[in-house]
């Protein structure tokens, strides 16, 4: 049996960081994970490219069942602390728009840094490498895999969620921790495209790959929701930025309201180009909207004759312009796991210290990254709890560190 101080199982944004700090304090670590690739979440984020962070993160980003436990991990291991590592390797990025940061050349500069990180801490990885058990000793505890039994005296379990399981996410750190006793909020696929009735969304099949900026809201009260961003039409359903932002609050059986005129006043201006154009209405609304849109609106979502501008009614321009800003629609799902980009849900963070990310009911189990319930919006936000859960975890490791220090 090997024996080290630290055993984490996943290699994925959050366990391949934590390794390398937690390594760098003089640790021996050790990193395990099932998969043929490293970090293939990073390798296929961003279109390839990995918006790695967003300079406006913090707690209000972050859904959780209890809001709060984000905030003292990102609040001591802020986006600012991984630009500076980024920095410090040298790598190019730049921000896309609303703070979000992306490598210029690939998100292989990100996995390449992070692995060399890992190796300044002489960090061992087995990889690929089945966890078969994990049992708790009086050391700490026992691992069984296929490269051998290990004993370490702390275990991260940095597993992932179940989202997109074709590069290899499964349920193995929830049911690591449902073993050890821990609760898990109910999990369901968030920033993920939604669907509709296939016999009720024929008509809008013709629009697949349309996309346009809209107002999309859900909820009500306290639980309302509102995101402005591009909505893109598939021949399922609809995608898009605003769609994944809003998915993670849509609630099944609920209804979304678009507003296909954001920051605009419809009603104000159809009435008003009645008496300063004589276009059709057709040519006037394809000023603000897509073409392809005008005429299906025209003609199966708010039913109106084509006429010009002049001989429009203004009661039948004013239900049009209503409509148009609040445009409601019921999905009838998602494309689930295998779209989404994370999982919602997952190990209740009340039984989690949220300083160090240690299990309340273990002493030496930690949790990290997206396993957890907490979860971020679109744009680098999970990325950063990813960098922020892993850090705050790394400082609280193992104590007094194993290896002797360098001499002075």
């Amino acid at each position: 049996m090997q024996h080290f101080d630290v055993t984490i199982i996943g290699a994925g944004a959050a366990g391949l960081h934590c390794a390398g700090l937690a390594g760098q304090r003089g640790l021996q670590v050790l990193l395990v994970d099932h998969a043929e690739r490293v970090a293939e979440k990073i390798r296929i984020s961003g279109g390839g490219r990995c918006n790695f962070t967003n300079t406006n993160v913090g707690p209000a980003n972050f859904l959780s069942q209890n809001p709060h436990f984000c905030r003292s991990a990102l609040s001591r291991y802020s986006a600012q602390d991984f630009i500076e590592l980024i920095k410090h390797h040298q790598i190019p990025f730049h921000e896309k728009h609303k703070g979000q940061l992306f490598c210029d050349r690939s998100a292989d500069d990100i996995i390449q840094m992070l692995l060399r990180e890992c190796d300044i801490g002489g960090v061992q990885r087995w990889q690929p490498c089945h966890v078969t058990s994990v049992a708790k000793s009086d050391g700490g505890f026992e691992l069984q895999t296929a490269k051998g039994s290990v004993s370490s005296r702390d275990l991260v379990v940095a597993c992932g969620g179940l989202s997109i399981p074709k590069i290899g996410a499964t349920d193995f750190g929830h049911r690591l921790a449902k073993q050890f006793g821990h609760t898990i909020v109910d999990t369901r696929p968030g920033l993920v495209p939604l669907t509709f009735d296939d016999q009720g969304w024929s008509s809008f099949k013709a629009l697949a790959g349309l996309s346009l900026p809209a107002a999309l809201r859900t909820g009500r009260g306290r639980d309302r929701a509102e995101f402005i961003e591009d909505l893109l039409f598939t021949h399922r359903g609809l995608s898009g930025p605003g769609i994944l932002q809003i998915s993670n609050y849509w609630q099944p059986g609920a209804a979304l309201e678009l507003d296909l005129l954001p920051n605009q006043e419809a009603s104000s201006w159809l009435l008003s180009s009645k008496n300063s154009t004589k276009r059709k209405l057709s040519n006037e609304l394809a000023t603000r909207l897509p073409a392809r849109l005008v005429d299906h609106w025209l003609t199966a979502i708010t039913p109106m004759a084509d006429l010009p501008m002049p001989e429009c009614r203004d009661k039948e321009l004013r239900q049009l312009s209503q409509r148009l800003h609040q445009w409601e629609i019921t999905p009838n799902g998602t494309e689930g796991y295998r779209k989404a980009e994370v999982t919602l849900g997952g190990v209740d963070t009340r039984q989690i210290d949220s300083s160090s990310m240690q299990s309340r009911l273990h002493e030496g189990l930690y949790f990290i990254g997206e396993v957890l319930d907490v979860t971020g919006w679109l744009g680098g936000y999970n990325f950063q709890w990813a960098w922020s859960s892993a850090a705050a975890c790394a400082r609280a490791l193992g104590g007094r560190p194993s290896r002797p220090e360098p001499p002075t």
